[in-house]
């Protein structure tokens, strides 16, 4: 996340790239002290550079003069990997897996120490989440995240683990033998879960996103009422969906726009994936 004021850098780039760094979940619109404070950026400088991105359409400015991210990156954006392929292929699948279970349901992928989520698919009476498209939040307290960390290799697994880990809610796991022990057990059933380890209120389940070359691509992860009891039995569906993605995964791995292909079509739960 972006933060206080830091060394921009003296390159023009580094410095254009410190004022957009400077925008986050928390800050998603600024004035330009805010940006000058939060950059380290003279004012002056500040100015003629979020001229140039406002030219550009990097960024836009409201009436009131404040700044926010503008639509060309989001064009620019689009191009991800995350975007055109892995997104793209798992929207139909989540889509599914939602209408089956009319539950939250996330995609996300290994940031880092942080998941990232990708996509999500939601309903007015699911429980509340705090989770959002672009957002990020601790592996070791979301279903996830977990699955993730599970399944990356043991240098970042040891990493992980003997770093401080935060408690977010008396329920979080914080101490590393018992967050170890955790992880080989999700590797051993193939999933994981959390009771009320984020916020209170939810729990979750998760699968990984497997693929025989590169482990974990990404998680799939069902989110509910911490009442509810059994999370156990969304695991099947999940794996269902997760087989499919990595799956289709596979069968475009040489298709940067795989969505725009004319036999992709979205499957239920349970349908045997795409052949390659």
């Amino acid at each position: 996340m972006a933060g206080g004021t830091r060394d921009p850098g003296s390159s023009v780039s580094s410095r254009l790239l410190a004022i957009l760094g400077a925008f986050d979940s928390e800050h998603p619109t600024l004035t330009l002290s805010e940006i000058s404070r939060r950059t380290g950026l003279p004012l002056a400088t500040a100015h003629r550079l979020t001229g140039e991105l406002v030219e550009w359409r990097a960024l836009q400015r409201g009436p009131d003069g404040s700044y926010r991210v503008g639509v060309r990156l989001w064009e620019v954006g689009t191009l991800s990997p995350l975007h055109t392929r892995l997104r793209e292929v798992a929207t139909p699948f989540l889509h599914d897996l939602y209408e089956a279970t009319r539950e939250n349901v996330h995609l996300g992928v290994r940031d880092g120490s942080e998941v990232l989520y990708v996509e999500k698919f939601t309903g007015h009476r699911a429980v509340p989440i705090i989770s959002r498209v672009g957002g990020r939040l601790p592996l070791h307290a979301t279903g996830v995240g977990k699955a993730l960390l599970a399944f990356a290799g043991p240098a970042v697994i040891t990493r992980y683990v003997e770093a401080p880990l935060s408690r977010y809610t008396p329920y979080t796991i914080t101490e590393p033998g018992r967050l170890s022990r955790e992880l080989d057990e999700i590797r051993r059933r193939g999933w994981a879960h959390t009771r009320e380890e984020m916020s209170l209120g939810s729990c979750s389940v998760a699968v990984p996103v497997l693929d025989a070359e590169r482990g974990a691509l990404a998680s799939l992860g069902i989110i509910v009422h911490g009442l509810r009891p059994n999370l156990d039995r969304l695991v099947p569906a999940l794996r269902t969906a997760a087989d499919q993605v990595s799956a289709r995964l596979a069968a475009t791995r040489d298709d940067p726009y795989p969505s725009l292909r004319h036999d992709v079509s979205p499957r239920r739960p349970g349908q045997p994936p795409a052949s390659a």
